[in-house]
């Protein structure tokens, strides 16, 4: 079968949530089905990054836009009353332009498109469709408003309420849906989103493994620093949890780990603080850190982050919004907190007492590793195409 995969980024290097589903996705499904893969770049792919993927893919078409054509189509989207990222930002002339002519070309049995930033590009296509919403754009933009203030506000209560238009609209669109969590399904707006499949992400647990090293920082928290949801988990870790933490524990070390972090997350810097930017083997950090916290606070989706350290082994300290998705024990695979003061005595008590920080990682580690697999739910995702694309 002949799967053309229309993404929204280039699917390396896997710093990003949606570049390292899209990633697995396309190496599982590759081993039967012959991978098409479009994607849209706004920075040029060194070529040592599309040597990765060529092993999975029969055919890749990277479309870089020009910044004023981004721009442009910002300014139209924002006129005509439509998604920034559906209608703007992932959609130029070019790119449609560009898509057009490769599906031509390529002819394929079946799209997989992720995330409603391609609909644009499909919609006057023929040929069967899958969209992947991945997690629910709107709800995230919609916590983001939230949080935010003034002229920022305004702009996400807009981009808000045209991406859950977009994603209403979606279900005219296309024959099947999938999403990573139950959460996610639920905050989609449309009566029939009982029909979107739930295809969690996975992990590779032959790369990421226990490593038994010297432990250099007390906490971890990892990611890509420049997203919101991020950045707000590592000001609120840093501000509001840590402070508490370092009345009785003054040494205590945080390593927030990370590519392009943001001027704020630099800021944070100190003594106890080591923020490191684009970190190469992020094996590297699980393994020389006691425990992981990920007080999220803001965004959706399964968090990957988490799941790769409870794979190293690393007992973890998350958000209830978070663990909604993971679904975990509280109190026996991961530990919820709420307030700061409840993440302070978490990470107080787990350095504390290395019995129960070994509990915590082995019943983690055994979770995730059980429930979390990579080609178990690629194998969905591939029966799902097969069946759309015999219709």
């Amino acid at each position: 079968m002949k799967i053309l995969v229309a993404l929204p980024r280039f699917p390396y290097p896997l710093d990003k949530g949606d570049k390292l589903r899209a990633f697995h996705q396309i190496r599982c499904l590759s081993e039967k089905n012959d991978i098409l893969l479009f994607c849209v770049s706004h920075k040029t792919v060194p070529q040592e990054h599309i040597d990765i993927l060529k092993p999975y893919c029969k055919a890749i078409k990277i479309v870089k836009p020009s910044q004023l054509s981004v721009g442009m189509s910002i300014l139209r989207a924002f006129f005509s009353i439509d998604s920034l990222q559906v209608s703007g930002y992932w959609n130029t002339k070019k790119i449609r332009r560009e898509y057009s002519r490769f599906e031509k070309q390529q002819k394929p049995d079946v799209l997989f498109c992720q995330m409603v930033r391609t609909m644009e590009w499909v919609k006057k296509s023929k040929v069967p469709k899958l969209l992947d919403f991945q997690d629910c754009l709107s709800k995230n933009i919609e916590r983001r408003m939230y949080k935010s203030k003034g002229l920022t506000k305004r702009i996400l209560h807009f981009e808000f309420k045209m991406l859950r238009s977009c994603e209403y609209d979606s279900f005219d669109m296309y024959d099947e849906f999938t999403i990573i969590s139950e959460p996610d399904r639920e905050a989609i707006p449309h009566r029939q989103n009982d029909n979107i499949k739930i295809l969690p992400n996975g992990v590779d647990t032959s790369y990421y493994q226990p490593q038994e090293t010297e432990k250099k920082y007390d906490l971890l928290f990892c990611g890509n620093m420049h997203y919101k949801p991020n950045v707000d988990a590592a000001l609120f870790l840093v501000n509001d949890v840590m402070p508490i933490v370092w009345k009785s524990n003054p040494n205590i070390k945080v390593a927030i780990a990370g590519t392009n972090p943001t001027k704020s997350v630099k800021q944070l810097a100190s003594n106890n603080v080591i923020v490191t930017g684009w970190v190469p083997d992020m094996r590297e950090y699980y393994a020389q850190s006691k425990v992981f916290v990920a007080p999220m606070q803001i965004g959706t989706g399964l968090q990957n982050k988490i799941l790769e350290a409870m794979a190293m082994k690393v007992p973890c300290i998350t958000s209830a919004l978070a663990n909604d998705s993971l679904k975990a024990e509280n109190g026996k695979q991961v530990l919820v907190a709420k307030e700061a003061q409840e993440y302070a005595n978490y990470i107080s008590d787990i350095l504390g007492n290395e019995a129960k920080a070994t509990s915590l990682a082995e019943e983690g580690h055994k979770y995730v590793v059980e429930k979390y697999s990579w080609s178990k739910y690629s194998k969905d995702l591939e029966t799902m195409l097969h069946n759309i694309a015999k219709k």
